[in-house]
């Protein structure tokens, strides 16, 4: 019925201006039932099936493809803003009526259901992944495995916390149902995660895993964390006259969305790497994809380029200051932006903690990863142990989409506006295989 009715409304064409748009919102306010949960607002889709979830903060996003090409206010955003009206009262206070149904929700309900499920969505999800991994041609040479096949499988036995012997019958499982078209054995599937050109595969599909959460983060964390090997670098001690031993680990630089915990962007290093050098970085893979309001962070971030950097992009950085901080510069260049923000420090210290501490996220983004998927890697050479850290944050990425999919109602979709061959795959070189 309310297809029925919108569509008799006039074509259906997402270029038809902001008056038709309008119109149609005005009809899906007056017919559609629009809900509002802990992200947003869940409008229904003209065509029945499913629901765009819109917010209306500073900048009013949807999740729905018409926003997503123009990136312009869609019929969603404009069904919202007629539902919501906001009236100014004679003394100049406002009071906001809305005629919605507000659901209170069961979130254990939700909870159950989205890990009842998990694996099942876990295998469609990542194979529409890694449908937009290209196979390079080859020409010569013994024939290649597939490299979706190779990607899907890795990934695969990380989700499983198997070993990769173990896990060769589930492989082949794998392929009788579909999700690949060859099965690559445990010997190969070690010899592609030794490759380094892999890992900037992952990255690229972590961060497309993280694109359909867009319209829902807007405040983002960044932290770093180590992941245990079972390599160990021995040495002498000629001062203690004794072998010594220390062990080595993979450390992870994430930035995450406060409220689904998703991993936007990451750098991983088989060492020891500074924290505030890698920030810039994931700042701007971020940046690509989500609209920044705010980036909290801890003191080991702290630096007058981060705070420049974050403002750039239409964002605030709360990072807390050192104790040796001061909110001049002295005889140095006067720098406003970190006098600013070390006054709002120093002086209003609740209101910044209570923006800081959203760091916490970032904490329980690490939890989540490490408890799911183990603290520690089987790989022994540093490359592999890269790309299998990065593969743990592919699988942590799709479980917290499983769980929008029952608490938000999102259907996630990958690839959409951008062609098969886009910037991040075009970086796969596989020579050698």
């Amino acid at each position: 019925m309310l297809t029925q009715m919108i569509t008799a409304l006039g074509p259906n064409d997402p270029d038809d201006g902001d008056e038709g748009r309008q119109c149609r919102g005005r009809a899906i306010a007056a017919l559609a039932k629009i809900e509002r949960n802990r992200i947003g607002f869940k409008v229904p889709s003209q065509s029945g099936n499913g629901a765009y979830v819109v917010t209306l903060d500073d900048a009013p996003f949807c999740t729905c493809p018409d926003f997503e090409k123009h990136n312009r206010p869609c019929k969603h955003i404009y069904a919202v803003t007629y539902t919501v009206q906001r009236e100014i009262r004679d003394d100049g206070a406002s009071r906001t009526t809305e005629s919605i149904t507000v659901t209170r929700t069961d979130e254990w309900h939700i909870y159950n259901e989205a890990q009842t499920h998990e694996q099942e969505r876990f295998v469609e999800l990542l194979q529409a992944l890694c449908e937009g991994i290209p196979n390079v041609p080859q020409k010569t040479g013994r024939p290649r495995l597939p490299m979706s096949d190779v990607v899907f499988s890795l990934t695969s036995r990380v989700y499983s916390t198997m070993s990769g012997r173990r896990f060769d019958s589930t492989v082949r499982e794998i392929q009788a149902k579909g999700f690949i078209e060859k099965a690559p054995s445990y010997n190969s599937a070690f010899r592609y995660l030794e490759n380094p050109d892999v890992t900037p595969l992952l990255k690229s599909l972590i961060e497309e895993s993280a694109k359909p959460l867009k319209a829902v983060e807007s405040d983002f964390a960044v932290d770093s964390s180590g992941f245990a090997t079972s390599v160990y670098s021995r040495w002498y001690d000629h001062k203690w006259g004794k072998v010594r031993s220390e062990a080595k680990w993979v450390k992870a630089h994430i930035m995450v969305g406060v409220k689904t915990h998703i991993v936007t962007s990451i750098e991983a290093t088989p060492n020891q790497s500074s924290d505030c050098a890698h920030f810039p970085v994931l700042l701007e893979k971020t940046d690509e994809t989500f609209n920044i309001s705010e980036v909290s962070a801890d003191k080991a971030y702290l630096s007058k380029q981060n705070l420049r950097l974050v403002q750039a992009v239409g964002g605030t950085a709360y990072i807390p200051f050192k104790v040796n901080s001061v909110g001049h510069q002295g005889h140095h260049k006067r720098d406003s932006l970190w006098e600013k923000m070390w006054a709002y420090y120093t002086f209003n210290r609740e209101a910044f903690l209570a923006h800081y501490h959203k760091r916490s996220n970032v904490e329980s983004a690490f939890s989540m990863i490490k408890a799911k998927f183990g603290g520690s890697v089987r790989a022994k050479t540093p490359v592999a142990q890269v790309n299998e850290v990065l593969c743990k944050v592919l699988c942590h990425n799709i479980c917290c989409l499983i769980q929008s999919i029952y608490e938000l109602d999102l259907e996630p979709v990958f690839w959409t506006f951008e062609a098969k061959e886009s910037s991040a795959s075009k970086q796969l070189a596989f020579s050698g295989f």
